[in-house]
């Protein structure tokens, strides 16, 4: 089993970040399933049929999540090159709203 996974709470994590860590978490799960193979008492075999049946539904979540990320980024792409004006007037209106309330809160 992999024991060099180590998350630290005190770094942030970016999309990266997070890609790497839920891909060592599903490794060293598989190798725990792997690992009890050869167990036959009944809990670590009802415990390893778990673990393998939610680690296949993280896989899928994963993937429809990155599949609607992917198509939610080419929709805004189509709507951004379709009214460029516009969204840099909303972005330029959302920074300044920021701006307007981090300045408050500093004074």
């Amino acid at each position: 089993m992999n024991t060099e996974t180590e998350i630290n709470p005190g770094q942030g994590i970016n999309d990266h970040g997070m890609r790497d860590i839920a891909g060592k978490l599903a490794t060293d799960a598989q190798d725990l399933v792997a690992a009890t193979a050869g167990v036959v008492e009944d809990k670590v075999v009802v415990a390893r049929n778990r673990l393998s049946s939610t680690l296949d539904s993280a896989k899928k979540t994963c993937a429809a999540v990155q599949r609607k990320t992917i198509e939610s980024a080419q929709a805004t792409d189509k709507v951004i090159r379709a009214n460029p004006y516009q969204a840099i007037g909303i972005a330029f209106g959302v920074g300044a709203l920021i701006g307007f309330l981090f300045n408050r809160r500093g004074q």
